[in-house]
């Protein structure tokens, strides 16, 4: 990648010889790292066009201010790329009870964050609707919507694990939607079985009651929709 990042302010007086490419890497992003003196820095080149990115800063610093994320240090909308603090730790494909909790606080203060921001529309998403897909729809007309700023792309490879705590990488879905987008896509991401699923609900709710058919419209959506995510990547 050909960027001279002694044209910004942060890394002016620096010499950063060089950037490394993850080894792993999303759909969504080219990701590098880098240091400077102390500090190891992820630069994200973004790939996936169409989405707010000046939103998806506001909210990723909105979440650092609340210690669930990576602190965002300038975003460069004219080269298509934001920096950040990179995060040391481990991605975990399955979730213990304490990770569940830890999940929870997270959400619960990822949840409590105010923004002002147009909700997720979620039906104007799908090219196309599955008789299943529009029966998920119709019960969740049955429901009040509980609009809050969501994550809504929780998978394992977006969660970092490290050192008892937990925070969230990859912001560019971030967005306003109903809380149970968020929890139904933890139960499908980390296939929670009845009693994790049972467990993780109790935590959040810190109840044992919930729209028990309301999570399962949006396990539905939320499959759905990332089924038609990766059959589009695939003929991209």
């Amino acid at each position: 990648m050909n960027i001279d990042l002694s044209n910004y302010p942060l890394f002016q007086d620096n010499d950063i010889k060089s950037l490394t490419l993850l080894s792993d890497q999303g759909f969504s992003n080219k990701n590098y790292t880098f240091q400077d003196r102390n500090t190891t820095y992820l630069l994200r080149k973004f790939i996936l066009h169409g989405r707010d990115r000046t939103l998806e800063y506001k909210i990723q610093l909105l979440a650092y201010e609340e210690n669930i994320a990576a602190k965002p240090f300038m975003l460069d909308l004219d080269n298509e790329l934001m920096i950040c603090e990179f995060l040391e730790g481990e991605h975990r494909s399955t979730l213990a009870k304490e990770d569940l909790l830890e999940l929870v606080k997270v959400l619960k203060k990822l949840h409590a964050i105010k923004i002002d921001s147009e909700p997720v529309k979620l039906e104007g998403l799908f090219t196309l609707k599955t008789k299943e897909l529009e029966e998920a729809f119709n019960i969740l007309e049955e429901y009040p919507k509980e609009m809050l700023l969501c994550h809504n792309d929780l998978n394992p490879k977006n969660l970092i694990f490290s050192n008892n705590s937990l925070k969230c990488i990859d912001w560019e879905f971030a967005g306003m939607n109903d809380l149970y987008f968020d929890l139904a896509s933890v139960s499908v991401e980390f296939s929670l079985d009845d009693e994790m699923e049972e467990y993780f609900l109790a935590q959040y709710f810190e109840v044992i009651s919930w729209n028990k058919s309301k999570l399962e419209a949006y396990k539905t959506i939320y499959i759905a929709l990332c089924k038609q995510w990766f059959q589009t990547q695939e003929t991209t």
